[in-house]
């Protein structure tokens, strides 16, 4: 995993409490920041995870708000959550009032990649930033559908595919 490869402690859900984990490591505070990198394709087991899972198949929710719902009951008080991850529409059972009690800030956004690409592209020729440790598989362009079925489904621990001509 390119996160525990670059230092991150890294939790598995299936095999912690994710919030009673976050609070042993930060002595009962919770984290400064969270940052939801998943969105509305998040996985859980237990009922939180089979409510989400019921809601989107009687199509009363669009999203599984997992790992956002987390990282607002983990953060610490005045800390800020960031959502990376994607998300397409209504969501349920969102702790506004700990949000809110506990004065949280929330950003957002997808990335602005026509905005930084090429000051990171600059930056990666210059060898100020290597991106190389998130690469797990080369391939080539024609190999391309093989490619995203191995990310989409986890296999062979791809993380990150690079293509060439």
């Amino acid at each position: 995993m390119a996160a525990q490869r670059s230092g991150a402690e890294v939790l598995d859900y299936e095999e912690n409490d994710v919030y009673d984990a976050l609070m042993e490591l930060t002595g009962g505070r919770g984290p400064d920041a969270c940052i939801d990198a998943v969105g509305m394709e998040a996985h859980s087991h237990g009922v939180v995870g089979a409510y989400d899972r019921a809601k989107q198949a009687m199509m009363l929710e669009t999203d599984r708000p997992i790992a956002l719902r987390e990282a607002a009951m983990a953060c610490k008080s005045g800390g800020t959550i960031s959502v990376i991850g994607v998300y397409g529409g209504f969501i349920d059972k969102f702790p506004m009032g700990s949000i809110m009690n506990r004065s949280l800030t929330i950003r957002t956004g997808q990335c602005h990649v026509q905005r930084y690409m090429r000051p990171l592209l600059q930056h990666i020729e210059k060898g100020n930033i290597d991106p190389s440790f998130v690469i797990t598989h080369h391939m080539q362009l024609e190999d391309a559908p093989r490619g995203f079925d191995m990310f989409l489904k986890k296999l062979d621990g791809c993380e990150k595919v690079v293509l060439k001509a």
